[in-house]
Parts: structure tokens; sequence; C-alpha cells
């Protein structure tokens, strides 16, 4: 009996260690993965923190340049693959643009402003024709009618004589009073230089002491209006 004891304590002292051991050695395997994956985080980090700081030292407009020169090659692979089939490329873009893309661009040259601002009368008087031609809305019953009257003059050759002939209607003269108002009630509204007064005080040794002075005296000239007075009068304490 005890042998058989001794040796049953024997065989469940062996199992404990094989136990033990496997137990070791899964906390080792899960030791050493959680040590791989610091360790590939680390390298991770690292590449990420690199690349940041390259896209930091590079100017701003550099994602831009960058899809700007993407669909350069882009495009220029589509032309080059037109040019070996025969195709018009312009004709194969076209094919290629979806309505709901036309007119979203449609409406995005609507809302440019096309006015760079004044660069010159001769460009100032362009825009203000362009501008009124807008206006123009053509009357074609007038139009077929007009024709009909004039007959061959209503396309003049070099011996016709229609000077004088032509008489506004009614309503294109107002529509003309209209607007020769509107344009009068625009430039009313323009900014222009005061006129120099000679009669003023002159109480300013330079422009730009004189714009100073005309600060001063518009947010104090009621606090010391009497002290002005007072002083030019002599009387002052």
């Amino acid at each position: 009996m005890a042998s058989c004891a001794k040796g049953s304590v024997s065989v469940s002292y062996e199992q404990t260690e094989s136990v033990a051991s496997q137990k070791r050695e899964e906390r080792l395997r899960k030791f050493r993965e959680l040590h791989f994956k610091r360790n590939e985080a680390r390298k991770l980090n690292h590449k990420e923190v690199v690349e940041e700081d390259k896209r930091l030292k590079l100017p701003t407009n550099w994602e831009a340049k960058k899809a700007r020169l993407e669909w350069e090659l882009m495009t220029d692979e589509k032309k080059k693959e037109c040019a070996a089939k025969g195709e018009d490329y312009d004709r194969v873009k076209l094919l290629e643009i979806s309505a709901e893309d036309a007119e979203r661009w449609e409406r995005k040259k609507k809302k440019r402003n096309p006015d760079p601002g004044f660069s010159g009368y001769a460009e100032a008087q362009l825009r203000q024709y362009q501008r009124l031609t807008k206006q123009i809305k053509p009357d074609m019953d007038g139009y077929e009618k007009q024709r009909e009257q004039c007959g061959e003059d209503f396309h003049p050759t070099s011996n016709s004589l229609i000077h004088g002939t032509h008489v506004p209607s009614k309503e294109g003269i107002d529509r003309m009073v209209e607007d020769v108002e509107k344009q009068i009630e625009k430039r009313a509204k323009y900014s222009r230089r005061r006129a120099y007064n000679d009669d003023a005080d002159i109480d300013y040794i330079n422009e730009r002491n004189a714009k100073f002075n005309k600060k001063a005296e518009r947010f104090y000239g009621k606090y010391t209006a009497e002290i002005k007075q007072n002083l030019e009068r002599g009387t002052a304490v």
C-alpha cells in the first residue's frame, strides 16, 4: 500500500510540473508577442514621425501642386492614348463629362466675378458696353415688322440712303431714359475728394496734421468749443 501511495504522489507531482511548465510557456509566448507588437508599434510611430516631419517641411501648397502634377500626367497619358487610336482628345473628354459635372461647372463660372477692377478707360468702356448689351432683349415681332417695312434697305449697301429714317419706339426711349437715370444715380454715390476751402482757418502744418486735427475736432470738438472760443477772444483763464 505504501508503494502505491508513493507512486500516485509521484504521478500527481509530474502532472503538476507539466501544467506549470505549460502555463510558463504560455506566459512566455504572450510576453514575446507583446514584445513583438511593442517593437512594431515603435517602428510605425517612428515612421509616422518621419513622414510628418517631411510634410511639415514641404511648402503649404504642396498638396495642390502634387494633385496638379498628377492631373497633368494623367492628361498627357490620355492624349497619347487618343493620338494612338486616332481620336480627338477634346471630344473624348467631353463624352466623359457627366451632366451634373457640366451644370456644376457652369454655376461656378456664373459665380465668378470677371471684373478685375479699373485698369484703363478702354477696359472700363468695354465692360460698360458688355453690361448694356446683356440687358438688351430682342423684339422679334418688331424685327420682322421693320424688315417688311424697309424691304431691301433692311440690309443696306453702299447705294442705300437710310440715315435719319429710323424712328425709335416709345418703349425704347423709356428704357434709355431709365438706364441714364440709373447711371446718374450711381455716379452720385461715388466718393469724390472734397474741394479745398480757401476761407477755412489754417491750424495745421502739413497734410497729416490736418487729418489729425479733423479727427480730433470730430471726436472732441463739442467738449473744447468753449475753451477754443475763450482762447480766440483772449479771455481764457
